[in-house]
């Protein structure tokens, strides 16, 4: 199929390479320029495991274009994606600027019937304004689809090639739009995910639903570790017996220092600014939203009560990013924590594997931005653990000991266990244990 995606950022550009990658002639649009000439290099302006070696070779195999032009594109393709941004507005709602925009300029490029198909995340009724803007540009016949994304930043590539399900919205009686996602969609499904028709407002919602749900599930954990160390209980031993329940499952439930990223915070609080806006007042997400607030400050916490006063102390800081295998700062616990410290007149040297220009550019010199894990620990009184990559996970303790000033971790991520630091002789300090 000939397909165009407009929008060259995370879900945009992993959409076009993985559908360039099953044969498809793909043709990613943006109109940043500087973008389009740095993915035409070869470079990428994100960072996911991956994605480099498939760009470059369905680049290399001649399937996957990218282009500022985004007409001659539309004119082009059978299939066009809306994969621009919708930033959170001041009230909590998704801002659909970039998508009607976009949306209108579909519409003056028709030339032939096209199913387009909203990939961005969107609130329930995008749809139906997406079919508006465009029908007040063109007599050419189309489609509009909603056709949510469920990627995990850092596994994006597999959860693509490989989904749990693919969510599909139609408007009733529109078959063709549905037979052309079916044919397009197959070729992924061949394991027996599902693809999941449904009407459209219904799709726009699952993202939404799928999401505020995995926050709750956080959320309540974080609870659970919070009570557990009031009452001297161990949140693992929590954790692993209600994760052997069927019908609760082990995922998204480990407690530490909050959710992050550019999914969950914005998609609870659009959650919430919809149902508001139908005079509903969902208190289960709000709660959600204020225990993860919270859960951010538990770290610095824990600092205050262990050195009384953090002025003058210098913290090291392991994991800057909102998860592993990314370089995604946004909504990261990472930054409210670092604000803190530096607002209690401490000083933060900080190290992470991939998010280290993002951080350069968000604390502007107001940090010291490590090169090495163990460089960040020379001379700090403490060590706190923000993000679990991995290579935290097994380091040289002894040199950990020689390198800080006192042999004192605070684990935001619970990774190493509390007997063995203490037998290692660390003062340690973790989430709810």
């Amino acid at each position: 199929m000939k397909i165009a995606v407009v929008g060259s950022g995370y879900v945009g550009l992993v959409l076009g390479a993985c559908l360039a990658e099953n044969g498809n002639a793909v043709t990613c649009v943006d109109k940043d320029a500087s973008k389009i000439a740095m993915l035409e290099a070869g470079q990428m302006p994100i960072y996911e495991p991956g994605l480099e070696e498939l760009v470059r070779r369905n680049d290399h195999e001649e399937r996957l274009h990218f282009s500022t032009d985004l007409a001659s594109a539309v004119r082009a393709s059978e299939i066009v994606f809306i994969a621009v941004g919708t930033p959170q507005d001041e009230d909590g709602s998704a801002d659909l600027q970039y998508v009607l925009t976009v949306a209108r300029d579909v519409g003056r490029a028709m030339q032939k019937y096209t199913v387009v198909v909203d990939k961005s995340t969107v609130p329930v009724g995008t749809a139906a304004k997406v079919r508006e803007a465009i029908a007040g540009e063109t007599s050419q016949p189309f489609s509009v689809v909603s056709n949510p994304e469920f990627l995990k930043q850092g596994a994006a590539i597999e959860d693509f090639m490989k989904p749990d399900r693919v969510v599909i919205g139609v408007e009733g009686g529109d078959d063709r739009a549905a037979a052309i996602m079916q044919e397009l969609y197959g070729p992924f499904t061949r394991t027996g995910a599902p693809i999941l028709m449904m009407d459209t407002a219904s799709a726009e919602l699952c993202k939404y639903a799928a999401n505020s749900i995995l926050a709750s599930r956080i959320s309540f954990m974080n609870e659970i570790a919070n009570v557990c160390e009031l009452v001297g209980a161990d949140v693992d031993q929590v954790r692993k017996a209600i994760g052997a329940d069927r019908r609760i499952g082990t995922s998204f439930l480990f407690p530490g220092v909050g959710y992050g990223g550019s999914c969950f915070p914005k998609d609870v609080k659009a959650l919430l600014k919809s149902a508001q806006d139908k005079g509903y007042e969902f208190k289960i997400l709000r709660a959600v939203e204020r225990v993860n607030d919270t859960q951010k400050e538990r770290l610095v916490d824990k600092m205050e009560r262990h050195f009384a006063n953090l002025s003058g102390r210098t913290i090291a800081l392991w994991g800057l990013a909102f998860k592993p295998r990314t370089d995604d700062m946004r909504e990261a616990p990472a930054i409210p924590i670092i604000e803190r410290l530096l607002a209690r007149g401490a000083t933060v040297r900080a190290y992470d594997p991939a998010a280290g220009s993002v951080a350069r550019r968000l604390f502007d010199g107001r940090i010291t931005l490590c090169d090495k894990s163990y460089e960040a620990l020379a001379g700090a009184d403490a060590l706190a653990i923000v993000t679990e990559w991995n290579e935290f996970r097994e380091p040289d303790f002894d040199k950990m000991r020689a390198l800080l000033k006192a042999p004192v971790v605070f684990d935001g991520r619970n990774i190493y266990s509390p007997e063995h630091m203490r037998a290692l002789g660390f003062t340690y300090f973790s989430i709810g244990r």
